[in-house]
C-alpha cells in the first residue's frame, strides 16, 4: 500500500515520521532530531498512536516506544498488522528493554529494526534513512506490479477479443455462403450455454463441463457448421431439397470442419519450438473443443449419424449439446426447404427424438430450459421474419384502426 506524503518548502518530498512515546521528553528529542529532515507526527499513548496512522495523510515510519502505559507497543503494532490501512507501515521499536528475547518478540510481531534506549542520535538517522528507502522501494514494486497486472489484463482482454472476434468472422464466413443467418450462431450458441449450464453439476456431463471447458464450448460453439465452406455452392445454396447424392455431399461438411482445424493444429506444432510445444495442451484446449463440436454435431445418441457413426456417451458432450441446440433451431425457423415450425412441434420432435437422437439427459436439460430457449429465440429472430413480424403488427393494427 502506498502512503501519502508530505512536501517539505523547498520542494522536495518528505517522509512523515510518526513518533509514539508517552514521555514528553523523548518526544522532544526524537522530534528534533528528526524534524530537520522529515515531517514529524507525534503520539504520547497506543490509541492516539493507533488513530493518527489510520488518517491520512498517513505516516511513512513509526517509531514506537514499548513500555506504555495502558496500550504498550506490542500491542499497538499487532492492531496495525491487523488493520488493513496499517498493515504496511514500518514500524520501529524504540525500547529501554535489554535482551535478545525482548527484541526477538518484538521482530517477530512485525517490527522491522530494533533501537535501544538511550538513543545514539547517528544510529537512529541511519536506520530510519534505511527503512525509508526500503519502503520506498516497496512502493514503487507495488505501483509497478499494479501497473503491469493493469497491463497483461488489458491486453488479454484484447486478445480476448481479438480472438471472440476472429471465431464470429470464420463462423459468418461458413453462414455467408449458406442459406442460413448469423442469427443462427447468436442463438446456437446461447442454446448451448443454456444447456451446459444445466448440466455443469450432473454426474455423466461435470468431468466435461469442469474448469474452463463449458466457456471453450461456448466459445467454440459457432464454428459447429465451419465445414460448409467445403460445400459446392450448387448444393449449399440450392433452393430446395437436396437428392441423396446431395445430401451425401452435404454430409461431408462436418468431417471437412473437424479436420480443417486438426491440421491447423498439426501445421502450428510442425513450427513450434520446444518451450511452444510444452505449452501446446494448454494454448489448443480451444481449437479441440472446436474440432469436437465441428466433427460430431450431426452424430446421434443411437449411432445412427455421421460422419463416424458414433453412439451414446462415446459422442462428445460439446457434440451432443450442439446437436440438440442446431436441432432445435432448425426447425423453429424457416429453411428454404421449409416453413418455420412452432415452438410446440418443434418441441414434440425434439421429444420423440429423445434416446435416439439426443443424449436422453440433454433433452430433459432443455424440457427444463425451455422457456429461456424460447426467449432467445424471440431475442435474435431472422431478418426476415423480423421483418415479417412487423408487417403483420402493422397490418394488425391498420384493421384495427
Amino acid at each position: 500500500m502506498r502512503t501519502a506524503t508530505a512536501t517539505s518548502p523547498n520542494g522536495v518530498a518528505s517522509a512523515i515520521i510518526l513518533i509514539v512515546d508517552d514521555t514528553p521528553q523523548n518526544l522532544t528529542l526524537l522530534g528534533e532530531l528528526l524534524q530537520p529532515l522529515y515531517r514529524v507526527r507525534v503520539a504520547n499513548s497506543g490509541e492516539r498512536a493507533l488513530r493518527v496512522a489510520g488518517n491520512q495523510p498517513r505516516p511513512d515510519l513509526v517509531l514506537l516506544d514499548v513500555m506504555m502505559p495502558g496500550m504498550d507497543g506490542h500491542e499497538v503494532l499487532q492492531r496495525m498488522r491487523a488493520d488493513p490501512v496499517m498493515r504496511d507501515i514500518p514500524v520501529i521499536f524504540i525500547t529501554a528493554m535489554e535482551g535478545s528475547e525482548n527484541e526477538e518478540y518484538g521482530l517477530s510481531l512485525g517490527a522491522v529494526d530494533y533501537i535501544t534506549k538511550p538513543i545514539n542520535p547517528a544510529i537512529v538517522l541511519a536506520r530510519v534513512k534505511t527503512q525509508l528507502e526500503l519502503k520506498g522501494a516497496r512502493d514503487r514494486l507495488a505501483h509497478e506490479n499494479e501497473w503491469l497486472e493493469a497491463e497483461v489484463a488489458r491486453r488479454m482482454r484484447e486478445n480476448l477479443l481479438i480472438q471472440d472476434l476472429s471465431i464470429r468472422a470464420l463462423a459468418n464466413l461458413a453462414e455467408a455462403r449458406d442459406n442460413e443467418t448469423g442469427q443462427h450462431i447468436l442463438r446456437t450458441q446461447a442454446y448451448v450455454e443454456v444447456l451446459a449450464r444445466h448440466l455443469v453439476d450432473h454426474p455423466r456431463f461435470a468431468p466435461a463441463l469442469a474448469g474452463q471447458r463449458l466457456e471453450l464450448i461456448v466459445k467454440a460453439a459457432p464454428l459447429h457448421d465451419i465445414g460448409k465452406v467445403g460445400i459446392p455452392d450448387a448444393i449449399l445454396l440450392k433452393p430446395g431439397r437436396l437428392s441423396a447424392e446431395e445430401l451425401t455431399i452435404m454430409k461431408t461438411h462436418a468431417e471437412i470442419g473437424a479436420t480443417a482445424i486438426q491440421r491447423a493444429m498439426q501445421y502450428s506444432l510442425a513450427g513450434a519450438n520446444e518451450a511452444e510445444t510444452q505449452q501446446v495442451p494448454e494454448a489448443f484446449a480451444f481449437l479441440q473443443v472446436a474440432s469436437e463440436i465441428a466433427g460430431s454435431h450431426h452424430e446421434k445418441w443411437d449411432g445412427s449419424g455421421y460422419p463416424a457413426g458414433l453412439s451414446g456417451d462415446a459422442i462428445p458432450v460439446s457434440g451432443r449439446l450442439m446437436a440438440l441446440a442446431d436441432v432445435f433451431d432448425a426447425l423453429l425457423n424457416r429453411r428454404v426447404y421449409k416453413p418455420a415450425m412452432s415452438l410446440e412441434e418443434t418441441t414434440r420432435i425434439i421429444l420423440d427424438g429423445r434416446g435416439s437422437h439426443f443424449d436422453p439427459a440433454v433433452v430433459d436439460a432443455f424440457i427444463a430450459c425451455r422457456d429461456r430457449f424460447a426467449e432467445i429465440a424471440a431475442r435474435h429472430p431472422d431478418p426476415d421474419a423480423a421483418v415479417e413480424a412487423q408487417m403483420s403488427s402493422s397490418a394488425d393494427a391498420s384493421c384495427a384502426s
